[in-house]
């Protein structure tokens, strides 16, 4: 994932899994037509950047990892390897990452990776993330879809070591459900970053 066209502005960076629905948020976010989406996985396929060139700032939607349609197993994983490059190259200069899960699936996809002795992938992305001391929301999506909603948000931070019940993690714990237009508690997220870290004029953004 070449960075020689990355604009030199702080950012905050959209990743997850492959049709979690990052482009969405970002269409809701920005208001731009230009995020492309679709019901195949693997829409975005390159960095998709939206400028702010008055405040040196920019939100930025990364490809999204895992199953693929119609892509081979090897490109795969160079896209998972180019988004890790992404990150790494990029750290102090994103203000936070937000991590996109299918509030449906998320925790079926966990427990099968880790039921085979596998780090899941969205765990593994979550403690690099920290690991590079970058601030990571959780923006668990489709959550109008959720049979049990708390029982299943609280089972999701579970999953990233945020004990239950998930109301007490609002600062990086965002429920949403981005195609019904619901970004509420993303924004609210977003926004105490931008205060905690005095940023007060990208508010605005969110």
């Amino acid at each position: 994932m070449d960075t020689a066209d990355r604009p030199p502005h702080d950012e905050v960076v959209f990743v997850g899994r492959s049709n979690v629905g990052k482009s969405t948020i970002m269409r809701q976010l920005t208001g731009s037509g230009r995020f492309q989406t679709g019901r195949r996985p693997g829409v975005t396929r390159a960095p998709a950047h939206y400028t702010h060139p008055q405040h040196n700032f920019m939100f930025t939607d990364l490809p999204g990892f895992g199953f693929l349609s119609g892509v081979a197993s090897d490109r795969q994983d160079a896209i998972l390897t180019e988004l890790v490059g992404y990150l790494e190259d990029n750290a102090d200069a994103i203000l936070a990452a937000v991590l996109v899960l299918d509030g449906n699936a998320a925790v079926e996809i966990i427990d099968r990776h880790a039921d085979r002795g596998e780090i899941p992938h969205t765990i593994e992305l979550y403690e690099f993330l920290t690991g590079l001391g970058v601030f990571v929301v959780l923006a668990v999506n489709k959550c109008d879809k959720l049979q049990d909603r708390d029982a299943d948000l609280d089972a999701i931070a579970d999953r990233f070591g945020l004990p239950p019940p998930w109301q007490q993690w609002r600062d990086q714990f965002a429920p949403i459900a981005a195609a019904s237009g619901d970004i509420t508690a993303l924004c609210a997220a977003l926004d105490d970053r931008f205060v905690a870290i005095r940023r007060d004029p990208l508010r605005q953004f969110v």
